[in-house]
């Protein structure tokens, strides 16, 4: 596929630009299609109907589920919507800034049929950097930290590295510095070669100048990133990037989970409306009024998810402990109380290789009772497995609570907040509920900067 540069630059503003992108788990697709800007939708694949479900939808995310497929599988989930992309559509794949997953299988898959893909995984908000090639966190390389210290294999030294066998080329720091003509240059130079630039990057103006120089290659040049990435692609495309929703800002406080939360000074984020809009959800009741029970689904073991909940129970959330066998061995329904907050999440030490069946477990048990309850669920794959469990086929995301906690709808009306699970401070969880209980005419207020950022 030849390179076609846009030379009408003002066709990179464009908010009616249609953006498909893919993620490899829940709580990362909902976190790209905010970043990406609103409207917009996350669809649970695998698609039985095609993107033709999601007609209209400006920014589409598509989960695709493939963090625990092996890399064959992976690789063909991602061929499989690519191949339904529409004409002249910003391609847009989500990578986590840790270089986990399949990421080789996706990247070579997501190659396929384009004239080249721009790669740039930084995350600076979460202090994640590229320079040299090479992922640092705090400016320690990424294979000389811990944070792989649950993964199989070493971490990868580079990112080129990580991506395989898909050929690369660097695109050092200076020339992503170096002026907006001399870094689109620099990438049209490599993808003639045919490599894939992988770009170096510290701040969200690198990332800016990164997207804006790719975007104006053409259709045919795809972009490969973090939500930094994302972010980036969204603002060059007169989006916005991410929005808040009322209770976002500041700690929770002593003030108990019916309160009305403070309002902070300053404005959201604003979500420029594209021209293309979503298909009509009806809209969840208001937060002011509703009787809706909220059932808060917590399936990471991370410490930080315990000291959470403990919050959220100090606050009068009602909390069910489910340990292993209680799961596995289908020996404790749940006890929804018709209003107010209940918390569940699996308790006790858990034993190695038993985290995914527990997750299976613990998404069957809450489906069961969750029949008319709005959501908080914390963990991508337990977001996921709840989801298909209540045959949840796609969700209209509205804003963000915190950084990674992402507010949507469902077609039935459901108030849905997803948050990868260790995402956060103590106090993540209740600000979450207050977020979602909160008056009807509290003002939006600002986003707040990442805490505890692992995507």
């Amino acid at each position: 596929m030849s390179l076609t540069a846009v030379t009408d630059v003002t066709a990179v503003h464009a908010v009616d630009r249609p953006v498909l992108a893919l993620a490899d788990d829940l709580s990362g697709a909902a976190e790209t299609a905010v970043a990406l800007g609103l409207p917009g939708q996350v669809l649970l694949g695998p698609l039985s109907g095609g993107l033709s479900q999601a007609a209209g939808a400006g920014t589409v995310v598509v989960d695709l589920d493939s963090r625990q497929l092996t890399g064959e599988e992976a690789g063909r989930a991602v061929r499989t919507v690519t191949a339904q992309a529409p004409e002249g559509a910003t391609l847009f794949k989500k990578v986590d800034s840790l270089l986990r997953g399949n990421l080789a299988a996706e990247a070579a898959a997501y190659a396929e049929g384009c004239a080249g893909v721009v790669i740039a995984t930084a995350l600076p908000p979460a202090r994640r950097t590229v320079r040299d090639g090479v992922v640092r966190l705090d400016g320690v390389p990424l294979h000389a930290t811990a944070a792989w210290q649950a993964e199989s294999r070493p971490a990868p030294e580079s990112v080129a590295a990580a991506l395989g066998d898909v050929p690369t080329a660097p695109v050092p720091l200076a020339v992503v510095r170096g002026g907006h003509r001399a870094l689109r240059d620099a990438l049209t130079a490599r993808i003639a070669q045919g490599r894939h630039p992988v770009c170096d990057a510290e701040t969200d103006a690198d990332l800016d100048a990164i997207a804006r120089s790719a975007l104006e290659l053409g259709s045919s040049v795809r972009l490969l990133g973090t939500g930094g990435l994302a972010g980036a692609v969204g603002r060059a495309l007169g989006r916005g990037g991410g929005s808040s929703v009322p209770g976002a800002s500041g700690s929770a406080g002593p003030r108990g989970i019916g309160s009305p939360t403070p309002v902070s000074s300053g404005s959201s984020v604003p979500v420029s409306p594209g021209s293309l809009a979503p298909p009509e959800s009806p809209a969840p009741p208001s937060p002011a009024t509703t009787h809706r029970p909220l059932l808060v689904v917590v399936g990471s073991a991370e410490p930080s998810a315990a000291q959470q909940v403990t919050h959220l129970v100090a606050e009068g959330a009602h909390h069910i402990p489910l340990t292993a066998d209680d799961l596995l061995r289908a020996g404790r329904p749940l006890v929804v109380p018709p209003e107010g907050v209940t918390v569940v999440r699996i308790a006790g030490l858990l034993a190695p290789g038993s985290a995914r069946r527990l997750v299976a477990a613990l998404a069957e048990t809450v489906a069961a009772s969750a029949y008319d309850c709005d959501l908080v669920l914390t963990g991508g794959e337990t977001a996921r497995r709840v989801l298909d469990a209540l045959r949840v086929s796609h969700l209209r995301p509205v804003g963000q609570i915190h950084h990674g906690a992402v507010h949507s709808h469902t077609p039935d009306g459901r108030q849905v907040v997803t948050r990868p699970g260790s995402y956060g401070e103590a106090d993540s969880l209740l600000r979450i509920v207050r977020a979602l209980r909160r008056p009807a005419s509290v003002r939006p207020v600002p986003t707040d900067h990442p805490t505890g950022v692992t995507s």
